[in-house]
C-alpha cells in the first residue's frame, strides 16, 4: 500500500492525506470492532443497524440521515419512522468502503490513500453524500482527492486504477477508470529524460510516493538514463480491460508502435506464461523442438499485485491482445504471433479475430521458424499438426509479397534487419527462399504423420512459385519422409507424389541418395540419372573451355564413377550386359585386323624371296612370263586405287595399316 502525497488541498483538510469534518454530528471516541460487528465508541446507544454482507454496523440516525440521501430516502420510502434495520449488500466497496463513510458521517479523521479512494469515492455515490445535504461532503472531498492528488501521481493513479476492478461498474460510469487511464498514458509517453518520478525498477528515494511533476535536489543523477520500457512492469499488473484502456489511450497520443507492441508483449509473458517460451531469445534456432501449451491456471506477475488467472479467462486475455496490436509490421514478433495464435485456437477465439491474427502472421511470415509452426490441430479424427493453418498462412504471405509487389513505393519495414548482408532492392525473393526453405522443413516434420493426405502435402508443397526454389533438396527429403510413412502407396500415387520437385534441382549428394532410393519410382530414377550426366557433361565442358588444370577435372571424373557405382541392381546388369557386348566386338574386330596383317607380311616375304631367285642376267621364258604376271597385277592394284579415290573414303586402302596399328597401339 502507497499512502497519498503530502499535499494540502481544500484549505489544511487533506493533511497527511487526512480527510476531516468540521462539523461533527455526534461526538465520539471512535469505532471499535468486535468479531464482525462494529460500533460507536459513545455514550449513546445505537439505534440503527447496516447490515453490510456478514459484517454489520450499530450506528445512529442522525449522523446518516444529515449526510446521505440514500439513507433518508430508504427510510421515508419505509413509511415506518421506527425503522433501525437496513441492508446495503450491494453498496461498492464493501465493508471497509462503508466503514470510512460511517466515521467520515461521525466527524472521525479519515486517512485516504490510492488504495481506498476509489471504493470511497464509489460508496459516497452510492450513498448520495452530496453537497445538497451539507457543503463539503464526502463526494466532493473524494473527487477533490482524486482530481488533484492521485492523477499527478504516477503510482497512486496505477495503484487506483488495479483497485477499479471490483467497482464496476461505478467506476466507469464516474470516470475513475478513463482519468486515471489517461493520466497514466499522459506519463508514459513523456520524455525519459524528464522522469523524476518513482517506478517499479528503480530504487525509491522516500517512504511516501512523490508527485510526477516533482523536480527535487534529491533526483536521479544525470548520469542514470531511465529506459524507454520504464512503465511496461507498472502497466501488467492491470486487469485486462483496464490495460487495453491504457494501451488505446497511449495509441492516440502517439508513441511509436514497436514501444507498445513490446508493451504487449511483456504483458502477455505475465499473464499468460505459457505463450512464452524460456530460452525463446536464446535459441531462436532450435527447430526441433516443440512447444507444448495447454489450459491451466496461472499466477501472473507478483504475489502482491496479481491474482490468479483461471482458465476461462484466458480466452478474454488473447482476444483482447489481438485487437489491441499495432497493425505496423514487426510492431511485435512473428514468434508472438504464432504462439499467440495456437493459444486462440485452443481456447476457441472468435474465427474474425483468429482470421485477423492469421493475416498478421501472413505479413511477416519470413520472419517464422519450425518449432513456432508446428501448431497442433485441435480438431478430432485431423492430422497431428494444423497442416490447413499454415497453408492458409503461406496463402495470406503470397497476397501480401503480391501487393508490395505491385506497389513499388511500399517498403518493408524488416528490410534492414530481416538479412544479414541482404540487398534492399531483393527483399521479396530472399523472403520468398526463406519461406520456401521454412515450408519444406515443416512438410518433412509433418510428413511422418501417417494420417496426413497426399493432397494436403501435394498443395502445400507447390503453394510457392517454382522461382522461390533455387535447390529441392529439402523438397526431396519432405518427399522421402513420406514414401517412409506411407509404404503402402500405389505406384501412380509414388509417381504423382514425386512431380513436386524438380529432379535438375536436386545436389550431387541428394542425386546419389536418390540413385540408390527403392522407394522412388524407377522413372524418377532415370530422370535423376539422366539430369546429374546432363550437369556432369556440362561441367566438363565448362571446364575445358576454361582451361582448367587436371585437379578440376578428377572430382568430376570420381563422383561420376561413384555415381554409376550407386545406381540400382537392376541398371548395373544391364550396363554390364551391354559392356559385354561391346568387348566381343572389340576382340573379334582385333582379330581381324591381326590376320589381315599377317597375311600382308607373308605376302611381302614371298616377293623377297622372289625377287632374289630372278635376279641372274638372262631371263627365261618363266622368268618373262612372272614378269608379265607381276605387271598384270599392278596394272589391276592401280585399276582399283582410281575407283576407290571417287569413293567416299579417299586412301581408305594406303591407310588402313596405320589406323590399324594407332587403334591397337
Amino acid at each position: 500500500m502507497w499512502d497519498s502525497e503530502t499535499d494540502t488541498v481544500g484549505g489544511g483538510e487533506y493533511g497527511n492525506g487526512v480527510m476531516s469534518t468540521s462539523k461533527p454530528g455526534l461526538k465520539t471516541d471512535g469505532f471499535e470492532k468486535k468479531g464482525q460487528s462494529w460500533y460507536v465508541a459513545t455514550d449513546i446507544p445505537s439505534d440503527f443497524l447496516v447490515q453490510i454482507g456478514d459484517v454489520s454496523f450499530h450506528l445512529h440516525k442522525y449522523p446518516l440521515l444529515s449526510r446521505s440521501g440514500k439513507i433518508n430516502r430508504i427510510i421515508y420510502q419505509s413509511r415506518d419512522i421506527e425503522l433501525n434495520k437496513v441492508s446495503l449488500d450491494d453498496l461498492p466497496g464493501g465493508p471497509d468502503a462503508f466503514e470510512l463513510a460511517a466515521k467520515f458521517c461521525y466527524g472521525v479523521a479519515v486517512d485516504l490513500t490510492a488504495t481506498n479512494i476509489s471504493g470511497l469515492r464509489c460508496a459516497a455515490e452510492y450513498l448520495e453524500m452530496t453537497e445538497d445535504l451539507e457543503e463539503g461532503n464526502l463526494i466532493f472531498k473524494t473527487e477533490a482527492f482524486l482530481s488533484y492528488v492521485v492523477l499527478s501521481s504516477w503510482r497512486d493513479s496505477i495503484v487506483v486504477l488495479k483497485s477499479c476492478e471490483k467497482l464496476s461498474p461505478w467506476a466507469e460510469n464516474l470516470q475513475i477508470v478513463r482519468r486515471c487511464s489517461e493520466s497514466i498514458a499522459w506519463k508514459a509517453c513523456a520524455n525519459p529524460k524528464g522522469i523524476r518520478w518513482q517506478y517499479t525498477g528503480k530504487a525509491p528515494r522516500s517512504v511516501s510516493s512523490p508527485k510526477w511533476n516533482e523536480m527535487k535536489d534529491s533526483s536521479p543523477s544525470r548520469n542514470s538514463q531511465v529506459p524507454p520500457d520504464w512503465w511496461f512492469e507498472d502497466v501488467s499488473i492491470l486487469r485486462i480491460d483496464h490495460f487495453v484502456r491504457v494501451v488505446t489511450a497511449i495509441k492516440v497520443k502517439g508513441m511509436r508502435y514497436e514501444l507498445i507492441g513490446a508493451a504487449i508483449t511483456h504483458y502477455a509473458a505475465k499473464w499468460l506464461p505459457g505463450l512464452i517460451k524460456e530460452g525463446l531469445d536464446s535459441a531462436p534456432d532450435d527447430e526441433n523442438r516443440s512447444w507444448k501449451g495447454g489450459l491451466h491456471m496461472i499466477v501472473a506477475g507478483t504475489k502482491e499485485n496479481l491474482q490468479p488467472v483461471q482458465a476461462k479467462d484466458q480466452r478474454m486475455i488473447v482476444e483482447s491482445l489481438i485487437s489491441i496490436i499495432p497493425q505496423q509490421k514487426d510492431s511485435v514478433s512473428c514468434s508472438f504471433l504464432l504462439r499467440l495464435l495456437r493459444m486462440a485456437n485452443m481456447l476457441k477465439v472468435a474465427p474474425a479475430l483468429v482470421t485477423e491474427l492469421e493475416k498478421r502472421v501472413g505479413m511477416q511470415f519470413e520472419q517464422a521458424t519450425l518449432a513456432d509452426l508446428l501448431i497442433p490441430c485441435y480438431s478430432k479424427n485431423e492430422t497431428m499438426f494444423d497442416v490447413d493453418l499454415v497453408q492458409r498462412l503461406l496463402e495470406h504471405f503470397l497476397v501480401q509479397e503480391q501487393s508490395e509487389g505491385s506497389s513499388p513505393s511500399r517498403q518493408s519495414f524488416s528490410d534492414t534487419k530481416m538479412y544479414d548482408g541482404a540487398q534492399r532492392g531483393g527483399g521479396n525473393t530472399n523472403a520468398k527462399m526463406r519461406v520456401a526453405r521454412l515450408i519444406d522443413s515443416y512438410l518433412t516434420e509433418v510428413s511422418r504423420d501417417r494420417s496426413l493426405s497426399l493432397t494436403k502435402f501435394q498443395v502445400l508443397a507447390e503453394a510457392l512459385p517454382e522461382s522461390a526454389r533455387t535447390c529441392d533438396d529439402g523438397l526431396y527429403r519432405a518427399v522421402d519422409s513420406y514414401l517412409k510413412a506411407h509404404p503402402t502407396l500405389t505406384e501412380h500415387e509414388r509417381k504423382r507424389l514425386c512431380r513436386v520437385m524438380d529432379c535438375t534441382k536436386l545436389s550431387i549428394d541428394a542425386c546419389m541418395h536418390a540413385a540408390q532410393n527403392e522407394r522412388l519410382p524407377l522413372r524418377i530414377v532415370v530422370q535423376v540419372l539422366f539430369s546429374e550426366q546432363v550437369k556432369i557433361s556440362n561441367a566438363i565442358a565448362n571446364t575445358t573451355l576454361k582451361e582448367a588444370g587436371d585437379s578440376h577435372y578428377q572430382p568430376l571424373v570420381s563422383n561420376r564413377k561413384t555415381l554409376l557405382e550407386g545406381t540400382p541392381q537392376s541398371f548395373q546388369e544391364g550396363w554390364a550386359s551391354a559392356k559385354k557386348d561391346i568387348n566381343t566386338l572389340k576382340f573379334e574386330l582385333e582379330s581381324v585386323k591381326a590376320k589381315y596383317l599377317e597375311l600382308q607380311n607373308d605376302m611381302d616375304t614371298l616377293q623377297r624371296q622372289f625377287d632374289k631367285v630372278t635376279k641372274p642376267k638372262q631371263t627365261s621364258a618363266w622368268s618373262s612370263g612372272w614378269k608379265k604376271l607381276s605387271k598384270l597385277a599392278k596394272m589391276n592394284e592401280g585399276h582399283e586405287h582410281e575407283i576407290g579415290s571417287h569413293g567416299p573414303n579417299v586412301d581408305q586402302t594406303r591407310k588402313t595399316p596405320r589406323r590399324w596399328r594407332n587403334s591397337i597401339s
